[in-house]
């Protein structure tokens, strides 16, 4: 018997001894090899580390809602207590990553949903694993507040026109209670709390990230008050009735940052309370009972968590959490502070904070591939000096010299936004990149980055101004190229969405520094991006980038687009596009490779026609990085 199955088995054929490895159907790879079936074999425990994102607190039992993912796509899970098993609440092919409990009683759960990463999200109500559609399944929808009871909750829409973000009540108990409350203009609108009685509601309009109006609603005539002077080019945020009924919002009125404080509804004047900050409150919460509020700072990209005292104004600082990022500040009804926090040393994961004590508890704790996370490489802070004088900063993560001696090369990535903030969280698979590939990695913030004041986040409005955010990257390139560690022979460029338009600009401005760029959901031409970007958010985004309707603005828009110049890209490029990115339409890539390639240019394009802006499948998410591992190994390890 033995020997009749040695003589089967090698009667069957033999595999290629490098096979290609599965590329996932909804992925097109075109003008690029397929990946060889080593790469994911090689790189595997870095493709398997989670996350877990605190989404709230069920009001009654005091279990905890994360999102984390354990097939392909994020999903929303219960944890019954501290470092407790989580229990998965939703199983659907799309991910659902936002959920929330109504508060007081628990009795049901809502979350959002898209298909595709279309971002036309839908609004159900989740139980027994199912989802009950409260919206039209056909519009854009976005939760906004629960009142304070549960009994109501509020949501913008697009439904009447596509366009206008009308703003919407509803007892997702009983659907046909349904209804409209303001009929706006502008996809900028959100109801951002009930006051206590459910007579009225604060409504934001952003307008920029420097300019957001707060308006007073009365749920029932319709009718909305401005709250303050709407002319003032002030940003507010947070807007959160206190039980006794004041109004606290973070305004950056009289400050460059944004700072905690109360905004007096009838008068519109906003007064600071607590100490003063030097930097950006970026969140904060309100405990049901009224006699603290918990906020988190933004210090040069670090959170500090803070809570203050309602009736002293005295604060004090969460000294248990170490450096890191925290993020989704939620206070339970019983007191406990829930919080998000992720570090360069440890990926996302759940906590709570004690009030009382301080005390910080973890909840969950992510798996990282079986990886050693304290060996990670903590970023250094870099600052320089751009064209102008300006001193921009970013953050630095250098590989280990003892393992990859001599110069190193270096990969340049940019944040999208433009109002985003590179700061320094966990890697996740870019650890590959440092630990096994010795790269470094440079994550810069330009100006127009939030998080460094309002005149810092102004700077590169418009388009006589889109470029001297450009020229910070070439400041950065000149200063790291006279770094002794590293390789300025072998930098590269990378970027996603607007931080994409930054590695077309450097493709074509810096490519006598560069050797190749990775250009993610990027913009190619601002005023075809403009003309084609969902309707909801053309004239947000005109608000940062210019009015290509207007013939003067127009001509610079089309000068400064990285399309205009693409005969001037010379190094290999690697493109990749979301096939239902209503952001950033896939014809902005589609239309700068053709161009690449009609001048004989390298362009390799991976599509994801099951993505939107950026890859939220993991399959897709892990094909995407082992092509991107390639590039960089052929065009700055080679």
């Amino acid at each position: 018997m033995k020997k009749l199955l040695l003589v089967a088995a090698l009667a069957l054929p033999m595999a290629p001894l490098f096979a290609d490895a599965p590329k996932p159907d909804a992925l097109v790879a075109d003008g690029m090899p397929p990946i060889p079936d080593d790469l994911p074999v090689q790189t595997r425990p870095y493709m398997e580390f989670r996350t877990a994102s605190f989404a709230g607190w069920h009001p009654v039992d005091k279990s905890m809602l994360v999102a984390t993912r354990f097939a392909n796509t994020t999903q929303i899970h219960r944890v019954a207590g501290p470092m407790m098993a989580r229990k998965q609440m939703s199983f659907e092919a799309e991910p659902v990553s936002n959920g929330r409990w109504a508060p007081k009683k628990g009795d049901i759960l809502l979350v959002q949903k898209d298909i595709g990463g279309g971002e036309f999200f839908q609004l159900y109500a989740l139980k027994d694993g199912k989802l009950d559609l409260l919206t039209d399944g056909k519009s854009r929808n976005s939760f906004n507040a629960w009142s304070k009871d549960g009994e109501l909750f509020a949501y913008s829409s697009t439904r009447r026109n596509g366009t206008d973000s009308d703003l919407y009540v509803m007892n997702p108990r009983d659907p046909s209670t349904n209804k409209m409350v303001a009929q706006v203009k502008g996809g900028g609108w959100a109801v951002s709390d009930f006051a206590p009685d459910k007579k009225t509601a604060i409504i934001a309009q952003y307008r920029s990230v420097t300019n957001v109006d707060m308006s007073l609603l009365d749920l029932a005539s319709g009718q909305m008050t401005s709250i303050g002077d709407h002319k003032k080019d002030i940003a507010y945020g947070g807007a959160e009735f206190a039980p006794d009924g004041s109004l606290w919002v973070t305004s950056d009125e009289g400050s460059d940052f944004q700072r905690l404080g109360t905004l007096d509804i009838n008068t519109g004047v906003f007064t600071p309370r607590g100490p003063s900050e030097k930097w950006d409150v970026d969140t904060f919460d309100i405990a049901p009972d009224g006699s603290f509020i918990v906020y988190a700072t933004n210090e040069a990209g670090m959170s500090k968590v803070k809570i203050l005292d309602i009736k002293s104004g005295k604060t004090r600082v969460v000294d248990n959490l170490p450096a890191g990022i925290v993020g989704g500040l939620d206070i339970a009804e019983w007191g406990e502070i829930g919080i998000t926090f992720t570090s360069a040393r440890s990926a996302a994961d759940a906590y709570s904070i004690d009030p009382q004590s301080l005390k910080v508890t973890r909840w969950t704790e992510s798996e990282t591939g079986g990886l050693d996370v304290s060996k990670n490489v903590e970023p250094e802070l870099i600052t320089v000096k751009s064209f102008d004088g300006l001193s921009v900063s970013g953050f630095l993560y250098r590989p280990d010299p003892n393992k990859f001696p001599g110069k190193r090369p270096m990969i340049m990535s940019v944040h999208g936004g433009p109002e985003g903030q590179s700061r320094p969280g966990f890697q996740g698979r870019n650890n590959y990149m440092l630990n096994e590939m010795g790269v470094a990695i440079f994550y810069p913030n330009v100006r127009g980055s939030t998080g460094y004041g309002k005149k810092f986040v102004s700077l590169d409005n418009g388009p006589f101004k889109r470029e001297d955010s450009v020229k910070d990257m070439g400041a950065f390139l000149t200063a790291l190229g006279k770094d002794a560690s590293l390789d300025a022979s072998r930098f590269g460029v990378a970027g996603g969405s607007y931080g994409g338009y930054m590695c077309y600009a450097a493709a074509v401005q810096y490519k006598d520094q560069l050797r190749a760029t990775n250009c993610i959901v990027a913009i190619s031409n601002f005023v075809t991006f403009l003309e084609n970007t969902q309707s909801y958010r053309r004239d947000l985004r005109r608000v940062e980038y210019g009015d290509e309707r207007d013939p003067v603005q127009r001509a610079k828009l089309i000068e400064i687009s990285p399309l205009t110049r693409v005969n001037e890209i010379t190094k290999p490029m690697f493109v990749v596009t979301g096939g239902n990115d209503p952001r950033v339409p896939a014809s902005e890539a589609d239309q700068i490779i053709k161009a690449i390639r009609d001048n004989n240019g390298v362009a390799w394009h991976l599509l994801g026609k099951n993505e939107g802006h950026g890859f939220a499948k993991k399959e897709n998410a892990d094909y995407q990085f082992w092509a991107t591992l390639m590039f960089w190994k052929q065009n700055l390890l080679n």
